[in-house]
């Protein structure tokens, strides 16, 4: 599978957290196809050998964990001493909590902010430097379908992808004039195990069995039928940091696009309708 630029110079440095499933392996193979230069992370880098095997000259796996400050700052250490640079940072590492907000303990909420929105800033700020100093580079945050729209079961998880997506947007005009973008992925349900071993489960309550039952059957009998396909993914979110001006947000699949598009419908047609009681409010 490994491949060469036919300009080595040319070749890109990807930093990619959370590369041991899902879509940040499947962007990681695409990356090594293309003949660019990966240092790929997880908590266990033992499950990145195979990776490694692609391309050992080009490919780094490094151990991460992203709510561990100690361990970002190592990482992001050692890719630039092994690189010299990184040219793409993809914030991938992540995963969902799934029940109701009375259900979800704060040790576990306060965890999943931790993973999702914490771990992806800490990891951005120690990156920030180098991009900063060769005014370029792409930031890509793994957002999801869940930015837009929070659903039964997903409130806890929206919260933090609704944050993530904020403090993006806000970066990305902090940033435009230095020559850094930010691209935010939004996510539809791909065929990863995101829905798998991705996901952990609150202690139900019974008061929200009637509401939450039926949506937790569903998105249990998704895992291994979803349509979105990984490796096309990874390849239009490649696409895109390769645009000399990429977009803020990527809607990735069918049901992304068909749901987002929807979301926001809905919220100009109820700015519409609150326009009369809310307009009024300013000093006259």
């Amino acid at each position: 599978m490994s491949s060469q630029h036919a300009d080595p110079a040319a070749a890109k440095v990807w930093f990619i957290t959370g590369t041991s499933t899902g879509l940040g392996r499947a962007l990681a193979h695409e990356v090594i196809a293309d003949g660019d230069r990966l240092v790929a992370t997880a908590r266990d880098p033992r499950t990145l050998d195979d990776l490694v095997a692609l391309a050992p000259g080009r490919v780094r796996a490094l151990p991460l964990d992203v709510t561990d400050p100690g361990a970002v700052r190592r990482a992001v250490d050692t890719a630039l001493k092994e690189f010299g640079r990184i040219d793409v940072l993809v914030n991938n590492a992540g995963y969902a909590l799934r029940g109701a907000l009375e259900e979800v303990s704060d040790a576990e909420l306060r965890r999943q902010f931790d993973t999702n929105v914490f771990g992806a800033l800490d990891v951005t700020r120690a990156v920030l430097p180098t991009l900063r100093a060769r005014r370029s580079g792409c930031i890509v945050q793994m957002s999801s379908v869940g930015g837009v729209l929070a659903t039964l079961g997903g409130t806890a998880y929206a919260g933090t992808k609704f944050a993530l997506e904020g403090l993006s947007e806000g970066l990305a005009a902090e940033v435009a004039h230095l020559g850094i973008h930010v691209l935010i992925v939004e996510p539809g349900p791909f065929r990863t195990d995101f829905t798998g071993r991705s996901v952990r489960w609150a202690d139900p309550i019974d008061d929200y069995r009637s509401a939450l039952g039926p949506a937790r059957e569903q998105f249990l009998a998704m895992h291994g039928t979803q349509p979105g396909d990984p490796a096309r993914a990874a390849r239009a979110v490649i696409t895109a940091t390769r645009m000399e001006k990429p977009p803020l947000r990527l809607p990735l699949g069918a049901g992304a696009v068909d749901r987002i598009r929807e979301r926001l419908l809905l919220r100009l047609q109820e700015v519409d309708a609150t326009e009369p009681l809310g307009r009024p409010t300013d000093f006259d």
